[in-house]
């Protein structure tokens, strides 16, 4: 299920074992990205790169867009 969620539920869910991951390239994510976010750029996302992911597990994408 998609849904917009505020920082707080980010909080609460990175708590309870949510995975963070963000999508801008990795130039981006090396410049700054939230602690132990998991980076995969939008672009390069596809079965394989998403296999890391623990599915039993919350994940919260996110994009810092800051232009």
């Amino acid at each position: 299920m998609i849904r917009r969620i505020g920082i707080e539920q980010v909080q609460q869910l990175q708590a309870q074992g949510g995975q963070i991951v963000e999508v801008l390239a990795r130039k981006e994510y090396a410049d700054e990205h939230i602690p132990n976010a998991i980076n995969i750029p939008l672009l390069h996302m596809n079965r394989s790169s998403v296999g890391v992911l623990d599915r039993n597990r919350p994940i919260i994408v996110y994009c810092w867009d800051y232009q």
